[in-house]
Formats: C-alpha cells, structure tokens, sequence
C-alpha cells in the first residue's frame, strides 16, 4: 500500500513541486493539500494521512500549534509529521519537536531526501539528520543548559549504557552507527533505545536528542 502524504504550506507553488516530486514515486500518494494550520486538521480527520509534511509559518494556524493537535492524546488518527523548515533552520522548529513532529527536513533539500524521509517517518523512525540537528542546536545553544544546573532525576534511572547510546541518539547516529561505536549488536541498540525511551517518558529518538540537550547530558559542538 502507498505511503498516503497530506502536503502543509502556505505557498502553492511550493505545494506544487512536492506533489510532482512524491507522485513520481510508487510507493507514495499525496492525498490531499493545506494552506494553514486549521486546514491541515481538518484534512488530517477527512483524509486519515500517514504522513503530514508540515510548514511552520502560515496563517491562522502555525505548524507547531498544527502538530501538538495532530500527534496529542486526543488526535484523530494515526499520521506523523514531519516539519519543513527554512535554510537558516527555523526557530520554532524546536517547539514543533516537542509538539510531536518526527523530524524536520530543509525545504531546499534534494528530492530523493524528501522521499526517504517521508519513508523513513511513515515507518514510525524519526528523522534526525546529524548536520541539521546539530546546527540547530549549535543556533540555540544559549537557551540550552549551560551545564551549571543539576541534571533531572530522570536520568538517574538510566544504566551507564543506557546514558552512552542516549549521547550517540543526540549526536544523530543510527543503530547500526551506534551498535560499531560501541561494538554490540544493533538488536541491542535498539533494546537500549527502548528502554531510554520508555524510562525518561520519550515518544522517539528526535524527542530522546532534544531531551539530552535540554538536561544538560550533550553540549551543543560536543563530540
């Protein structure tokens, strides 16, 4: 079955060449289009997408307050989002991660990153380029911790394992990347993952990255 993809922005001409892009390939169906915020909700119930690619700046509705409402306790159905952002990488991106987006992605970006990151979303992983992440919160780093403060007492239930591979999901690594870095299998990554995420209260790994910056666990331009 195809990847069924709802297209957010407010700019039709941008709306435009997504769809050309995606319906190129078999494998995805763009279901329908939104302008704003409020649009997209009302999409999400009518056409139960798997995905919703999501702008940030639009009217009457942001993509963040968009996100929060599709992703929350109370939403309709079953898609993912994932959030466009600018080349100077957007500073409501952040908010958008923690709202519930499974990942952003540069507008400028090529056409076969598009379609791999929407495949990538639909299959339920989050989409967490290292060069962005890192340049996104390399931009934000003075409202990150500045290392004075005490880390949360979450992360006093992680193993020192868990609290290693917590690092290296920060930094943007995939399981196999970790699973060399720290010489075990990927099937123990990502049980370790699992538990990260279970045990700090996480929904995915772009969630679990934001976390260990905001508690102080990664500097941002720390290896």
């Amino acid at each position: 079955m195809a990847i069924r993809v709802l297209l957010v922005d407010d700019q039709p001409l941008l709306r435009t060449g997504f769809r050309m892009i995606l319906e190129a390939e078999q494998d995805l169906a763009v279901v329908g289009e939104a302008g704003d915020g409020l649009q997209a909700l009302d999409q999400v119930r009518a056409l139960q997408p798997d995905v919703v690619l999501m702008d940030i700046r639009m009217p009457r509705m942001d993509g963040v307050e968009a996100t929060r409402q599709i992703t929350g306790p109370a939403k309709d159905g079953p898609a993912k989002v994932l959030v466009l952002t600018t080349f100077d990488l957007d500073e409501y991106v952040v908010e958008a991660l923690r709202a519930g987006a499974s990942g952003f992605l540069l507008k400028d970006a090529p056409a076969n990153e598009l379609v791999q990151a929407i495949r990538v979303v639909a299959a339920g992983e989050a989409m967490l380029a290292p060069s962005i992440t890192r340049r996104l919160l390399d931009k934000y780093a003075g409202h990150l911790p500045s290392g004075e403060e005490p880390m949360p007492d979450t992360l006093h239930t992680l193993t020192e394992r868990e609290v290693e591979v917590l690092k290296l999901v920060a930094r943007g690594l995939s399981n196999a990347e970790i699973a060399a870095e720290l010489f075990v299998s990927e099937t123990t990554v990502k049980t370790h993952v699992g538990h990260v995420l279970t045990k700090l209260g996480l929904r995915d790994r772009v969630q679990a990255a934001v976390y260990a910056y905001e508690s102080g666990l990664v500097r941002p331009g720390a290896q």
